[in-house]
């Protein structure tokens, strides 16, 4: 059973036109989906309704269905939704509500009133698996972009998901902090998590199991990198393959 099952969805923000339209796709168990595709296409709509931002804190209208483990995600209470399927934005800046590293990673965990030996213990897992224990007492706002990044993935972390969406986690990075991210997505991706990644640029997400190419709110491809990055004349056709000081990007 696929961990992941959306069936023919359309979304719109309110008083607005569908932005997704119609997507249907699934996702299995310990499977990197890169989602591609130029800005407007939907990308970010479509994790927002995964995670269930969408339609229940930004309105909206939804049709269709999205399935996480078999059961309908608007059978979830958003706080058990965030246990099974965690996201991370672009800009973890949007994230970050805590004045410490620590407090951060403890935040949500306490939220759902966890015992506290069970809070602690899971903060340390997730400082030492970012390597963020030197940091735990800094104010986030005094880290860098990379680790700023990093402490959003571990304030998600922390509750446990075994699905991870990602919205261009390295889009904001210099070379150090995409590297960092980077490392952390094929630690996570072998210790099988379903990664659902969003990206533009095709070297952040070569690890991929399948491309899925969006374009005005339709799958227009989904296959394996080989096959999606072979059709050249089709990526040109709709305006997605560009060489850009020898990379490839989205």
């Amino acid at each position: 059973m696929p961990v992941v099952k959306v069936e023919n969805l359309y979304y719109a923000y309110p008083e607005g036109p569908p932005v997704l339209k119609g997507l249907d796709f699934q996702v299995e168990a310990g499977e990197t989906l890169a989602v591609i595709g130029l800005s407007g296409s939907g990308k970010t709509t479509l994790c927002q309704c995964l995670c269930g931002l969408a339609p229940h804190v930004l309105g909206g209208s939804m049709r269709g269905r999205i399935l996480i483990k078999g059961r309908a995600s608007t059978e979830y209470r958003l706080p058990q939704l965030a246990c099974e399927i965690g996201m991370v934005m672009q800009n973890p800046d949007m994230q970050l509500v805590c004045t410490t590293v620590e407090d951060e990673i403890a935040f949500a965990p306490e939220n759902l009133c966890l015992p506290p030996r069970e809070i602690r213990s899971r903060v340390n897992e997730v400082l030492g698996l970012l390597g963020l224990k030197d940091l735990c007492l800094k104010n986030p706002a005094l880290l860098s972009g990379g680790q700023r990044q990093l402490l959003a993935l571990g304030a998600v972390l922390a509750l446990q998901p075994s699905i991870l969406v990602l919205d261009e986690p390295m889009a904001l990075l210099d070379e150090k902090g995409r590297c960092l991210v980077h490392e952390i997505l094929l630690y996570l991706r072998d210790e099988g998590k379903t990664l659902i990644i969003v990206d533009h640029d095709i070297e952040n997400i070569n690890f991929a199991d399948r491309f899925m190419v969006m374009e005005q709110g339709e799958i227009i491809c989904l296959d394996s990198p080989a096959a999606v990055m072979a059709d050249k004349e089709y990526l040109q056709q709709h305006r997605l393959y560009l060489e850009l000081s020898g990379s490839t990007r989205f």
